[in-house]
């Protein structure tokens, strides 16, 4: 698992807050799991499944979201709170109801209406305002503004509302229970309650409260055929795993020994505590623990891959080479362990694997070319081998993804320099030169 920091742009507009910056978590068996118990949905859905990415938000809150594209954002908080695969199947659902419905293209049929108005009450009270009345001027503005919002909510309301009757329709199609779509809103409105919001305006909300959304779906729930359908043992297991290995990676080490104290022998225990161990500077339990899971299964991939992720990050790169390789191979090349595994290579600091490590990380930015890490390593190991203008143009794919246009800019004009003209990499590096420079350019306008 690693953490990627990426700016999440723009206010989310289907989501329950603004999203700032944030780190994304990448993780093979997560980010396996989400496409595996989705596919079936995402088919329902009329979307195809390659198509249809997503991501790992780190972040506390029980919350998804999507925010243009067909990429679901789901937060690290929302797996923790819940209980099976089959509540998280509910949620995809729904985020892709707004894919399928196109509410993200359609937000400004929410938006400008709203704006209308708010801009009109403006005109109005400054009007108002300088005919002498100042305090009637300001009434007027700030009902307009009340509103305005008041009429943007509503249309986020209805397009909430749109997508829960879409993914109980989705579910149905692709024969899965929606019980815990249900069960997580339950959920929902506990949270609700706890913190004292049984009593808010539901004219002020973005979302339907949870008591109205389980009123109006129960029924369409139950009657479905596959309402007392058992969840998928084998898509619950992969997910009590994810859950735990999640739980140790991103949350304080105490939580996760309080969640799995060492009497608790299981597979999910040794997975959650591997990590947790290793982060909170127990090296020796870290260990014990990775040995656990390495002899309950040990040709199972990832485990291999987070035993040599802690022996990597450890300082113990040569120890971690072998079950990386094994990992990497058991995965057929999943490019973030190969990325992973890369790493460790370049870290023996032995020439004679550096060629190896060229040769899996070109494979893993060729499938998959937006992690910024493994490009990072790619330039490393050209680099360490001499290879400067194929460095160069590394390092500008690298700034470009982190959003780092200057640094972009300057990357890909050293690799223009250094690469056989019109060559493919040549044409990347004149791609990545102009859309930075025309990004620069565009900056400057604004600021002048």
């Amino acid at each position: 698992m690693r953490r990627l920091v990426t700016l999440l742009a723009g206010a989310a507009m289907l989501s329950a807050a603004p999203v700032q910056a944030q780190s994304l978590l990448r993780d093979a068996e997560t980010e396996s799991l989400f496409h595996d118990m989705s596919a079936p949905i995402v088919t329902a859905a009329g979307l195809r499944p390659n198509d249809v990415q997503f991501a790992l938000v780190n972040d506390g809150s029980i919350n998804a979201f999507v925010v243009g594209g067909q990429t679901v954002y789901i937060h690290s908080g929302l797996i923790e709170a819940a209980d099976n695969v089959n509540q998280v199947q509910g949620v995809i659902a729904h985020e892709l109801g707004h894919i399928a419905d196109g509410h993200v293209a359609n937000a400004d049929a929410g938006q400008k209406p709203a704006m209308a108005m708010y801009l009109l009450s403006m005109v109005l009270g400054l009007a108002t305002a300088a005919a002498g009345g100042g305090a009637a001027g300001m009434g007027v503005m700030a009902a307009g503004q009340q509103a305005a919002m008041g009429h943007y909510l509503a249309f986020t309301r209805t397009q909430e509302a749109t997508a829960d009757a879409s993914a109980i329709k989705y579910l149905k199609i692709a024969g899965i229970s929606a019980k815990g779509m249900l069960t997580f809103f339950k959920v929902l409105q506990q949270q609700e309650y706890r913190y004292g919001t049984g009593n808010i305006d539901p004219f002020m909300q973005s979302h339907p409260l949870s008591g109205t959304r389980i009123a109006t779906l129960e029924g369409d729930v139950k009657e479905s055929p596959f309402y007392d359908k058992p969840i998928d043992p084998a898509l619950q297991e992969r997910f009590r795993r994810v859950k735990a290995k999640l739980l140790g990676y991103v949350s304080d080490p105490k939580q996760t020994l309080n969640q799995y104290p060492d009497s608790d022998q299981s597979l999910y225990a040794h997975y959650a505590r591997a990590y947790a161990y290793h982060k909170a500077g127990y090296p020796d339990k870290a260990d014990a623990e990775a040995a656990a899971l390495i002899k309950a299964k040990p040709d199972d991939p990832y485990f291999q891959e987070i035993v040599g992720q802690i022996m990597l990050e450890a300082g113990r790169p040569k120890d971690a080479l072998v079950l990386l390789r094994a990992a990497y191979e058991g995965t057929r090349s999943n490019p973030l362990i190969g990325t992973t595994y890369g790493h460790a290579l370049i870290a023996t600091e032995n020439p004679a694997n550096y060629d190896e490590a060229k040769r899996v990380l070109r494979i893993a930015v060729q499938r998959d070319d937006e992690n910024p890490f493994a490009w990072f390593q790619l330039g490393t190991v050209y680099e360490l081998t001499g290879d400067e203008a194929r460095a160069a143009l590394a390092g500008a794919e690298q700034a470009s993804l982190t959003g780092d246009t200057a640094t972009a800019a300057v990357r890909a004009r050293m690799a223009l320099a250094g690469l056989p003209k019109n060559s493919p990499d040549w044409i990347r590096a004149q791609d990545i030169s102009m859309t930075s420079q025309d990004v620069i350019d565009k900056g400057k306008k604004k600021r002048k």
